[in-house]
């Protein structure tokens, strides 16, 4: 995916993984989001390449997966749901290891604004236990 979307624009990957850059204006030292009518080119620009990588990754991935994504803003927020959404404990890892990149993804996901409440994230960490963890 990476390649791909480097192929089709080298920005397209960096929004992904960094996010969209929000027009803004500074007005006496305040940042505040630019209102639309102000809007330049490179601002229309920025905003057109999240939309692509948007578009690229909804066809990317299956019918499924679609309607979990779908109503994200983002394509960051798209590939953290994605990774969130099929997050599994890999073999050898431990389990602290394992919660680290969970909550990572978590994280990353509540500062987009999409939380999750406590007991969906339980039960998401009891699913994607390997079967070895049964027991205990």
């Amino acid at each position: 995916m990476t390649i791909f979307l480097q192929s089709l624009d080298y920005q397209l990957w960096h929004i992904v993984v960094n996010g969209p850059r929000m027009p803004t204006r500074t007005i006496e030292g305040v940042v505040s989001p630019k209102p639309k009518n102000e809007y330049n080119d490179n601002d229309f620009r920025m905003l057109q390449l999240n939309s692509k990588a948007k578009h690229v990754l909804f066809c990317a991935v299956r019918p499924n997966e679609f309607n979990r994504i779908s109503s994200c803003d983002t394509a960051k927020e798209i590939m953290l749901v994605h990774e969130y959404e099929l997050f599994l404990m890999h073999d050898n890892e431990s389990i602290s290891d394992m919660f680290i990149r969970f909550t990572n993804i978590v994280n990353s996901l509540k500062n987009l604004g999409k939380s999750y409440s406590n007991q969906e994230l339980v039960r998401k960490i009891l699913r994607c236990l390997p079967r070895s963890w049964t027991s205990k």
